[in-house]
């Protein structure tokens, strides 16, 4: 063994002292000594010690005491004691271990004995500590493992909501810079939002492209129909809402679920009157209550094949005078504190 362990002697006697060192000296261990338990206390804390032999009959503050406030000490709970002493009444020798001591060698006592003790118990510290660094070590890879994973897989389910909106583009009346500004839309809202964490606002600003991914199940001449539908035509195209909760409610992935929470809510209006389930105030998920206002200002102010486009002004006016009604009076007071930035998304993403 080398100099790297230290130990620790602590005896109010210093010719005790002198005889432990000159028998453990031969390993080459680091030493220190306290001639009181104030003393040792304070020692302790100074360095790394693999191993403390400690004196029980000592004045003011005995060797039990001493090895109780070591244990209560997270730096110093796991050095091992052994407790060095005259003592050799069995009281003494249960109390020792009951304190924390991993070992109790009575005085007078061979060398060998000592040497032999004090190896085993510092090699079994060391080995502990190697196995608790090995398992800090493993912990924190696992730990980045779960982390990279969970990345890799919401840049996955990233992926998909990507592709999922450029077939959307392709095949319905939604143009990529609309589910752009109404994710831009959904995410500043959701940010005002004093309830919604990080996370959340994340989730809502990812999603949010998919709120009418169910346009992709109706006919093409529904779509693009330039006049007022019919009433058929109008019950066949709300049918986009559960069209895309039938695809997406199979996903388990978070940004899946919100996604479908979206597509499914987007319409449900805050007096119970919206579509597809006639929910009403908090029963529609906070998700669906941002996008809708989202959805709702970059329709009006953006050109439609049925209708030419709103002043910011107008639709912000319009927006403001459904509050209570169709949306959400507390986003509505939000949306309305902070026109100016709902603006600057409007006018420079369009």
């Amino acid at each position: 063994m080398s100099a790297d362990y230290s130990v620790l002697i602590v005896d109010d006697v210093s010719d005790n002292i002198k005889v432990a060192m000159n028998i453990l000296k031969e390993n080459n261990y680091n030493f220190s000594f306290a001639l009181n338990g104030k003393q040792a206390l304070e020692i302790a804390l100074t360095k790394q010690f693999d191993l403390i032999l400690l004196d029980i009959m000592m004045p003011q503050m005995n060797g039990f005491e001493v090895c109780e406030h070591l244990k209560a000490n997270p730096k110093t709970q796991d050095i091992p004691v052994i407790f060095l002493t005259a003592k050799a009444d069995l009281d003494s020798l249960s109390k020792g271990f009951k304190v924390g001591a991993v070992d109790y060698i009575t005085k007078p006592f061979y060398a060998d004995e000592l040497i032999s003790r004090a190896t085993t118990h510092i090699e079994l510290y060391r080995a502990k500590k190697v196995l608790q660094q090995n398992n800090l070590d493993l912990h924190v890879k696992i730990l980045q493992s779960e982390k990279r994973f969970l990345s890799e897989l919401e840049n996955s389910q990233k992926e998909i909501i990507y592709l999922l909106t450029e077939l959307m583009e392709d095949t319905s009346d939604e143009t990529g810079k609309h589910i752009k500004r109404v994710a831009d839309i959904s995410k500043l809202l959701a940010t005002l939002h004093e309830s919604l964490s990080d996370m959340e606002v994340d989730d809502i600003y990812f999603a949010a492209p998919l709120h009418d991914i169910g346009k992709i199940t109706i006919p093409h001449t529904i779509l693009h129909k330039p006049g007022k539908l019919t009433d058929e035509e109008f019950h066949a195209m709300q049918a986009h809402t559960t069209n895309a909760h039938n695809l997406l409610k199979k996903s388990s992935r978070r940004l899946m679920k919100a996604g479908d929470i979206i597509a499914y809510q987007h319409h449900e209006k805050w007096d119970g009157s919206g579509y597809p389930q006639g929910l009403k105030a908090e029963e529609i998920h906070v998700y669906a209550r941002i996008v809708t206002i989202a959805d709702v200002l970059d329709a009006l102010t953006h050109v439609r094949v049925y209708k030419q486009p709103w002043s910011f002004d107008a639709a912000a006016e319009y927006i403001i005078s459904l509050k209570g009604s169709q949306f959400d009076p507390y986003l509505i007071d939000l949306f309305s504190h902070n026109l100016e930035s709902f603006r600057k998304i409007i006018e420079e993403k369009s």
